[in-house]
């Protein structure tokens, strides 16, 4: 992911860089020229499960929830993304059908950078070939740390993991009680019962649709406690 995400109000879940902000500025600017915008209101699908993967997406403006319907017909999301964010390279590379849907999180704005370009520029550019593998072991190593940590602990304590990997360099993270339910597994009322818990420890400040981090510090020393 870019730097970019730490402007604004937006926080995203994952904290390693994704791919397409490893690629050299050239090259992202010509991907960028040969992929026309596209707009997706909220709530709208931007790609389903099981979907070919002849590309990947650029978020230009807006946040897309990711993550799989289950059979009850509810939305698990697993990640959010925002402006200057990739996904779907991986399922590229491998050419495999995608394994996660993507919904629009407000109104959006994303380009579908088309695999056959991009595999067909990618090797003029050898730095961005190395730079990529970086990536993806980062990326690699990023989850497993976020997915150890949020299963051990209490909720509280892995909500904390949570926020702590969401806030990066700010102090504000933008997200309801539904989606960081969603994200550690657990219900609504389980979420807002752990926050309640850091609110109450003076680590977090509620407020509607967004969270204050009083102190990143102390917020991580909680979660690793």
């Amino acid at each position: 992911m870019s730097n970019s995400l730490q402007s604004g109000d937006f926080n995203r879940t994952l904290a390693a860089n994704l791919l397409f902000a490893a690629l050299e500025p050239d090259l992202q600017a010509r991907l960028r020229e040969a992929s026309p915008l596209r707009v997706f209101s909220d709530g709208q699908f931007i790609q389903y499960r099981g979907d070919k993967a002849d590309g990947f997406w650029l978020i230009e403006e807006g946040t897309v929830r990711v993550g799989q319907h289950l059979a009850n017909g509810e939305f698990r999301a697993v990640a959010l993304l925002g402006p200057g964010d990739s996904y779907g390279e991986l399922a590229l590379f491998a050419d495999t059908p995608r394994v996660v849907d993507g919904l629009s999180r407000g109104e959006s704005r994303l380009r579908f950078i088309a695999g056959e370009s991009f595999l067909r520029l990618l090797p003029d550019y050898p730095a961005s070939m190395r730079a990529l593998l970086g990536a993806l072991s980062h990326q690699l190593q990023d989850t497993l740390s976020l997915l150890a940590g949020m299963r051990r602990g209490t909720n509280p304590e892995r909500m904390a993991g949570l926020l702590v990997n969401m806030v990066g360099n700010g102090h504000q993270v933008s997200v309801t009680q539904q989606e960081l339910g969603e994200l550690l597994g657990v219900t609504r009322a389980t979420a807002n019962a752990a926050l309640k818990m850091l609110e109450d420890a003076g680590l977090v400040r509620r407020s509607y649709g967004a969270l204050e981090i009083r102190d990143v510090e102390q917020l991580r020393a909680y979660s690793l406690a």
